[in-house]
């Protein structure tokens, strides 16, 4: 069985030859160089044949080109950060236009992403990361600003919204016609302690299934992946995308019962923080085993809840890539 097939395989919780596996990092030395990124990316595939490959551009690349400063500044998970807004006042939301996706740190990610395809040994799809909007806006802002203005000027953020709604339309179709096989759509924004599912209702999904739309007419495996803890996972189940991943061993619904939730792939089963990081080589090879048995290895891509911290042993990556090719 193919990469690609095993993939399709477990979005329509059919029977595989084993469960499709992938997991990702940073690469903080090299993310602003997009050859020397994707050579680190294709030389990780190349060392753990992973079942897809998830393009890790930076974590704030989505804003560089709207006006935010961004640095490294020697974070476990090898992110980079804003340390300086673009939106500092209201008045500059109604600087956030739509962008051309060919220029800029857009530009930069979409030539990463074209030799990552072009290097690529097998059909193991590639996903290109992509934020939300919602997201996007959060990080123009800095969360006390974004808040601030999302309570008190609504029409402010939908103007903002609208704008990079169509720009990141325009980078994902630009991704797709550099054969992305989909997206990796994450949010960073449905979590209970931020909005409330009423106000993710309102700023948060209409834009974000205009983004979604743009891929489902040209792609058949995307992942929407929900970051953080308390997050509004029956919302974002009902979203329309093969693939689902959130922090399962960290905050509900745990595997087995996002299955009942959600009709596509669950994409997790990983402790990315305590056992792959911590181990030992024991635990985490139980905890593989354990995360299949909730899904008894159907509809199920075996994964972390996200990029794992830089200091991860080699040897528990191993494992996890054991565990599967010895479960029955």
């Amino acid at each position: 069985m193919t990469k690609a097939e095993r993939i399709s395989r477990a979005v329509e919780r059919k029977a595989v030859d084993r469960p499709p596996v992938s997991f990702w990092r940073h690469f903080p030395d090299v993310d602003e160089d997009p050859f020397a990124l994707a050579e680190a990316l294709l030389a990780f595939q190349a060392s753990y044949d992973l079942d897809f490959i998830k393009v890790m551009p930076t974590g704030v690349y989505s804003v560089e080109d709207w006006g935010c400063q961004v640095a490294y500044r020697g974070s476990l998970e090898g992110s980079r950060v804003c340390i300086d807004h673009a939106v500092k006042e209201p008045n500059d939301w109604t600087r956030v236009r739509v962008l051309d996706p060919e220029q800029g740190a857009l530009g930069r990610e979409l030539t990463c992403l074209r030799e990552v395809v072009k290097g690529r040994r097998d059909d193991a799809p590639v996903l290109q990361t992509v934020f939300s909007p919602l997201t996007i806006i959060k990080k123009l802002a800095g969360e006390e600003r974004f808040l601030e203005d999302l309570k008190e000027r609504p029409a402010l953020i939908h103007d903002a919204l609208s704008a990079v709604t169509e720009t990141m339309k325009r980078f994902v179709a630009a991704c797709l016609d550099s054969k992305a096989d989909g997206i990796f759509f994450a949010t960073q924004v449905a979590v209970a302690g931020l909005l409330t599912a009423d106000e993710h209702r309102n700023f948060g999904e209409p834009y974000d299934r205009r983004v979604l739309e743009q891929a489902a007419t040209r792609s058949s495996f995307s992942i929407l992946h929900v970051h953080g803890l308390d997050i509004l996972f029956d919302v974002m189940a009902t979203y329309p995308i093969p693939a689902i991943n959130w922090h399962d061993r960290r905050t509900p619904p745990s595997l087995q019962e996002a299955q009942g939730l959600f009709p596509g792939a669950v994409v997790g089963g990983i402790n990315e923080y305590e056992t792959l990081r911590k181990g030992p080589v024991e635990a985490v090879r139980a905890e593989v085993e354990d995360a299949l048995r909730q899904t008894a290895g159907l509809g199920h891509i075996l994964a972390p809840g996200c990029g794992f911290p830089l200091d991860v042993p080699e040897a528990h990556l191993r494992a996890v890539r054991t565990a599967v090719e010895e479960w029955q």
